[in-house]
């Protein structure tokens, strides 16, 4: 019985075996192919990023220099587009060199140029096209977006994307300014309680900020006006 057992036991293994033989044998061209197709990927991601993408990456960060040299110099518009010895401007780096990590760093300071030159609806477009979350720059862009809806007469907007902006950074630096610039925008609307909710906010969460030493005189003042 036990000599049966064992005889069937192999005569399985040996069946099995024969199966998967039998599997490779009748897909080994498809085997092949996938083998091959991963191996070309995995090669092709490689060659991608050492003999395109690094060094696509490295003309843009070269360049993006230029266009960041008139930026500092409060040089707005040569910055964007450009001078006449060989600098081409940030809206050429970013469409050239699209997909690259200085492209997008591009957008965010042509979007900051185009506000500073009062093109705010060109600067939003802009700083939408940001993709960052980094959390000092883009709440920074976020609240720069906030503004350009304040100079176009667009409140609301202007408002919730300032107190989206204060949340998103949650630091002593940026969301005091932010929520200060929307409280002022709400006061201005007469949101007085939304207003008043921003100034408590300055004040109990980020105490420590310059604003907060403000924050009472605002909040008094708008309930002042509620009455």
């Amino acid at each position: 019985m036990a000599e049966q057992k064992k005889t069937n036991e192999a005569l399985n293994v040996e069946d099995a075996l024969t199966q998967s033989e039998a599997f490779l044998i009748k897909n080994k061209k498809t085997i092949i192919g996938v083998i091959v197709a991963i191996v070309i990927i995995i090669a092709g991601t490689l060659m991608y990023k050492n003999l395109y993408a690094a060094p696509r990456e490295a003309k843009a960060q070269a360049a993006l220099v230029k266009g960041q040299e008139y930026f500092a110099a409060g040089e707005f518009e040569q910055a964007l587009n450009g001078d006449s010895i060989g600098y081409a401007g940030l809206v050429k780096v970013a469409d050239e060199y699209s997909g690259t990590k200085s492209a997008n760093l591009a957008q965010a300071y042509i979007g900051i140029c185009q506000a500073k030159l009062g093109n705010y609806e060109a600067a939003i477009q802009a700083l939408n096209g940001f993709d960052g979350d980094d959390q000092m720059v883009a709440p920074a862009l976020k609240g720069t977006i906030g503004n350009c809806y304040a100079e176009l007469g667009q409140l609301d907007k202007a408002a919730s994307t300032l107190l989206q902006a204060a949340q998103e950074a949650d630091n002593n630096t940026l969301s005091p300014i932010y929520l200060m610039q929307a409280g002022k925008i709400l006061v201005k609307q007469g949101k007085y309680d939304e207003a008043i909710k921003a100034y408590t906010t300055i004040k109990d969460k980020y105490f420590r900020s310059y604003q907060a030493m403000e924050a009472d005189k605002y909040i008094e003042q708008a309930k002042l006006l509620k009455k």
